[in-house]
């Protein structure tokens, strides 16, 4: 299986959607396309797989082999692939981690395990990605969820485990907080070994990416990977004013993306890739839920004021 062995995890990493047929299963040809489509953008540095934006929630794990599959079969040789790393037990994610290595990914990202949400001590949460990295040499990106989910990690746990878990080479941030996400900017990007911060806080990314993070992680990405590519070589050549146009049409998908209920932005995502004339169809797994064509339509409206879609060109979605 192809990997790139050398990656680190940095740079802008769009996270996939996965399309599914009207009996849910998954929709293999469309998912293939939309892998070619997103792969086509110039200046990715990875894709991710098997995550929030492909509802790993509903994944049974022959499926999470599937789809890591059909990414390598469709993009793997160009592109290292991100693979998402979702488990309650540690046991499981462990499982999941040789999976994911044995197939070729390229890098992990570890979701915190749901019974944080009832309390965690430093050393859980050290167990945990102690047993993840045993069981693969791959890097593993720190997936950072708000505190008051109980699933983040507060700041002296987060440096315990940079610190003795050597294969750990980034976060994902989504903190929810800007001081305490500038903070992973200063702090962990500047430790004697550096752990890259992607933010994928994708409702306020321009603000995110001049606070310094070395990379973004993001589902929106599945649609807009061309925006952000371009807003992040921006800030990066500190061109404020280009940042400031290309953030101007990444705003109104952003609105409606992040929308209340949040658990529909990538909902929202298939329906624009629907609009768009990218994807057939746009089907979720329950407990997630067909869109009200009143929501669609402000998805419609988005992406004519993002100048992704003609407004006399506009298609009804399926």
């Amino acid at each position: 299986m192809p990997r790139h062995a050398t990656y680190v995890p940095q740079g802008m990493i769009p996270a996939v959607l996965l399309p599914f047929d009207n009996d849910l299963a998954i929709d293999e040809s469309s998912f293939r396309k939309h892998l070619r489509d997103v792969a086509a953008v110039e200046g990715l540095s990875a894709i991710t797989i098997n995550a929030h934006s492909t509802e790993v929630a509903s994944c049974s794990f022959e499926e999470q082999k599937r789809v890591l599959e059909i990414a390598q079969d469709e993009v793997g040789a160009r592109l290292p692939l991100v693979n998402g790393i979702w488990a309650d037990g540690s046991i499981e994610a462990a499982c999941i981690a040789r999976m994911a290595t044995q197939g070729g990914a390229s890098a992990l990202l570890m979701f915190p395990p749901a019974p944080f949400t009832l309390g965690q001590s430093p050393a859980m949460a050290l167990a945990h990605f102690r047993r993840i990295a045993d069981a693969t040499d791959l890097p593993l990106i720190v997936f950072q969820y708000p505190l008051a989910t109980g699933q983040g990690y507060p700041k002296d746990t987060l440096l315990k485990l940079c610190e003795e878990v050597p294969t750990i080479r980034a976060i994902k941030d989504w903190i929810a907080n800007v001081p305490h996400h500038e903070w992973h900017i200063r702090t962990l990007q500047n430790l004697p070994r550096p752990v890259n911060v992607l933010t994928t806080h994708s409702s306020w990314l321009f603000s995110s990416l001049v606070l310094g993070c070395n990379g973004l992680l993001s589902g929106s990405g599945s649609v807009i990977a061309d925006l952000q590519a371009q807003l992040f070589r921006a800030v990066q050549k500190n061109d404020l004013t280009e940042a400031r146009r290309i953030n101007d049409r990444i705003e109104p998908t952003a609105r409606v993306f992040y929308a209340d209920p949040f658990v529909d932005m990538h909902n929202r995502m298939k329906e624009a890739l629907v609009l768009l004339g990218k994807l057939p169809r746009a089907v979720v797994r329950p407990p997630l839920v067909k869109l009200e064509r009143s929501e669609i339509a402000l998805i419609r409206q988005a992406l004519v004021e993002a100048g992704l879609l003609d407004k006399n060109a506009a298609r009804d979605a399926a």
